[in-house]
């Protein structure tokens, strides 16, 4: 943290090894990176090998929240940014490094609680947790060889946290490349999930879906509509309320 400028969560979701979260911890803590979120660690928590791995991080393990669920682990969240170097079929802002630390560092000027999110080591972020993002980072790599383990990523990802912070070199958020504007006054990502619940369960009991199969695609896209929109308090308060009174019209 530099000032009053509020550093991003790092929220591994599903991790499979302890020496992979100890290696992160360690690459957090040389970047200035202090804040730690599990999401249904593989092997359990807390692990041994994690510890060993750490070494002098072992503060930021001690301190780690552990949680049941991508959309549990973004509690208190206004912005995340997500890691994959897959393109999904979601309509989703797409930056390299540098220009995701940018926007990550403008939102916490802004007094907005940002996060960096990356999924297991094997599979990558599910597009159900991709779509609780607000945009994803890639990380250009040789074609030859473009695997990265988890703690490379934790590396780049803080390396350009903490230069985009010392520089200050601010930019607005259309820098990264994508239409998305991101507004000032962001609704938290809690905030976001009542009204998708709320909006769930309308939508079920009028049968919106038809079908299971097609549930999951058409519900996945609609949550990006609203994210994409990058909503803030009193528009999904706005929402909730106009889908309350048709939910109550058709009920009359």
């Amino acid at each position: 943290m530099r000032g009053n400028m509020s550093a991003p969560a790092v929220i591994l979701v599903r991790p499979q090894l302890g020496e992979n979260i100890g290696a992160v911890a360690r690459a957090m803590s040389n970047f200035g990176l202090s804040e730690l979120r599990l999401v249904a660690p593989k092997n359990g928590w807390p692990n041994e090998r994690a510890w060993d791995m750490a070494t002098s991080a072992t503060g930021i393990l001690d301190k780690a929240k552990l949680f049941k669920t991508t959309a549990e682990a973004m509690h208190g969240i206004h912005f995340a940014l997500g890691t994959s170097a897959r393109l999904r079929g979601m309509e989703k802002p797409v930056c390299v490094p540098e220009e995701a630390a940018r926007a990550l560092v403008q939102q916490a000027q802004r007094k907005k609680r940002t996060a960096l999110v990356f999924g297991p080591e094997r599979t990558g972020l599910t597009n159900e947790d991709v779509v609780l993002c607000d945009g994803l980072i890639t990380i250009p790599t040789s074609a030859e060889n473009p695997s990265l383990n988890l703690a490379q990523a934790a590396v780049i990802l803080g390396y350009e946290w903490l230069k985009a912070v010392a520089s200050c070199k601010l930019q607005v958020a259309s820098e990264v490349k994508s239409s998305a504007t991101y507004n000032l006054q962001l609704a938290t990502k809690q905030e976001l999930q009542g009204y998708f619940d709320q909006l769930e369960a309308y939508l079920d009991e009028v049968n919106h879906f038809r079908t299971d199969d097609k549930k999951h695609v058409m519900w996945q896209n609609l949550r990006t509509i609203f994210i994409r929109a990058a909503l803030n308090p009193q528009e999904v308060r706005t929402l909730r309320g106009v889908a309350r009174a048709l939910y109550m019209r058709r009920k009359e």
